[in-house]
């Protein structure tokens, strides 16, 4: 089944679209991380240009995003007041990534870049994930020193606020800057930034781990949010129609995995998923050095 992507500029087959939604979508509920940092990836390997790529993976990850939310603040998961300072960060921080964008492809090294970074990104988290994993197997993990509450940087900021639903008292610069830098990847990568904004809550910002998800998760809705709006009015890179085949499958597939999650042991999980991040680091490293099959691409402004 042959679908034309407006944006993309090119024909697809629809269901291998649908497939791979599906695919992330089985991830994210399994592991239970979010799918853009993987659907970029996987549209590039397909042939999708990546500035297309990770601006629909964004819009894929809002839509996404909305029932996580509603979710964890049925159970009084979310901190709204983080929350919101994270995505005033995030804006700006999405703001600064849309100029970063249009810089990069003006000098037509966007899609190095892209790329770059998911190396750099996915080949460090999947290296920690694999020695967390196997320091579980282990049982060394809890031999671990233990952690502080807040990083001391974080202790030392001015202007501190209280956070009631994370139990904590810290100034709102360190949340805004996490989120600034969340939205300049997000801008940038078309990822929702989770897997680098729960570890950040958790051992830089010392957040209770009962919040962190759907904290996450609501600063994750509204930045991508902010930065497809951004990609709409700046890049003009969403792919409307591919965006609404990737939601297809993937919320399918999202269900299907939160149910295999159940019966599957988290430390197994954690390893399958740092050994399919390190592949897709892998493919990418190999992508940046190999000769395309057509050199020249055309990119409308």
């Amino acid at each position: 089944m042959d679908v034309y992507l407006p944006i993309a500029n090119l024909s697809v087959n629809g269901l291998w679209i649908v497939a791979l939604g599906a695919l992330t979508g089985v991830l994210s509920g399994l592991f239970g991380v979010g799918g853009g940092f993987l659907t970029t990836p996987l549209l590039i390997f397909y042939g999708i240009p990546p500035t297309v790529a990770a601006a629909s993976a964004s819009t894929q990850v809002t839509g996404a995003s909305v029932s996580g939310v509603f979710a964890h603040s049925k159970r009084k998961g979310v901190d709204y007041r983080m929350g919101s300072v994270m995505v005033g960060g995030g804006v700006m921080g999405a703001g600064i990534g849309a100029l970063l964008f249009r810089f990069f492809r003006s000098i037509g090294q966007i899609d190095v870049v892209i790329n770059a970074l998911y190396v750099v990104l996915l080949g460090s988290i999947g290296m920690l994930m694999a020695k967390e994993g196997l320091q579980v197997l282990r049982g060394t993990a809890g031999k671990q020193a233990p952690r502080r509450r807040h990083h001391p940087l974080v202790a030392n900021l001015p202007w501190r606020w209280r956070f009631y639903g994370s139990g904590l008292y810290i100034s709102p610069l360190a949340p805004a800057l996490v989120g600034v830098v969340v939205g300049i990847l997000t801008m940038l990568m078309g990822v929702g930034g989770g897997f680098i904004l729960v570890p950040a809550m958790l051992y830089i910002l010392g957040m209770s781990a009962n919040v962190v998800v759907g904290t996450s998760l609501y600063n994750i809705l509204f930045v991508t949010i902010a930065t497809t709006i951004m990609h709409s009015l700046t890049t003009r890179a969403v792919d409307i129609v591919l965006v609404a085949l990737l939601l297809i499958g993937s919320v399918t597939g999202a269900q299907f995995g939160s149910q295999l999650a159940v019966k599957a042991k988290p430390e197994i999980l954690r390893l399958v998923l740092a050994a399919i991040v390190l592949a897709i680091a892998f493919r990418m490293l190999l992508g940046l050095f190999y000769q395309p099959d057509e050199i020249y691409t055309v990119y409308s402004l």
